[in-house]
């Protein structure tokens, strides 16, 4: 396993994102931490800063929509650490409404978010990592990237089937310049925007575990994982031969 010692997540500020460094910083790794919400990230990071002092925490505003500022934040973060060993794409949403519901609006959102703002990501990492001839870059798409999905999660599916396939690409072309890429299709881990389902979901598993499942699964570096394992590995199997009518339990 080869150590990435600096380490660039965004959506930070809470989620998954959040959880990660949490688990990155247990770990003795220098932070790069971004999000829109500035207040929680520096909270975050104090409170990092205080729990492990041997470790760099640096923090940025940054909304992934504003493409030009993705990629001035990475520079800057790359500057202050001196180089990055891996990019956590993370930022995103889950904001989608039913097709035809009239709200376009939403749709366009989760995929503006989702699949050309993480495209932004990739391409900001990449350029860096191809400079440097070497890195590790870890997409966090999900388990809903398998199928097109019904309901509110139309947009959402769609938007991370669209950047797993981008992943894949770059994977493709970024390995004879030293680079790593891994498509990460976690499950249902609790966070902010699984608590807003009134649902009760058997599968969910706590924020902790998730974050420590997905930090164990990027360790690894493979080309994809689901996460946890159990039970989306087999799930992954059993969705790709479903019958569409299944697919509305999972919406």
């Amino acid at each position: 396993m080869v150590l990435r010692q600096n380490i660039l997540i965004t959506g930070a500020s809470s989620g998954l994102g959040e959880g990660m460094a949490r688990q990155f910083a247990a770990r003795g790794r220098n932070l790069a931490l971004c999000a829109r919400r500035t207040d929680r990230l520096d909270d975050l990071a104090a409170q990092l800063r205080a729990a492990y002092p041997g470790i760099t925490v640096g923090t940025r505003a940054l909304d992934v929509t504003d493409h030009d500022r993705v990629f001035q934040v990475f520079g800057e973060f790359r500057a202050e650490l001196g180089r990055l060993d891996r990019v956590i794409v993370n930022a995103g949403l889950g904001k989608g409404q039913p097709v035809g519901a009239g709200r376009f609006d939403a749709n366009r959102q989760t995929l503006e978010t989702n699949l050309v703002g993480a495209v932004a990501q990739i391409e900001a990492a990449a350029g860096i990592f191809r400079e440097q001839r070497d890195g590790h870059l870890a997409v966090i798409s999900s388990f809903m990237a398998l199928r097109g999905f019904p309901r509110n999660l139309t947009a959402y599916s769609a938007s991370k089937a669209g950047i797993s396939a981008f992943a894949d690409g770059a994977r493709l072309e970024l390995s004879s310049h030293g680079i790593t890429v891994t498509d990460v299709r976690p499950g249902y881990i609790s966070s902010e925007m699984t608590a807003r389902s009134t649902k009760r979901n058997p599968l969910m598993v706590s924020a902790e575990a998730g974050a420590h499942a997905l930090v164990k699964a990027i360790e690894a570096e493979p080309k994809r994982a689901y996460v946890p394992s159990w039970p989306w590995v087999p799930l992954s199997l059993a969705v790709r031969l479903a019958p569409g009518r299944l697919l509305r339990m999972f919406s």
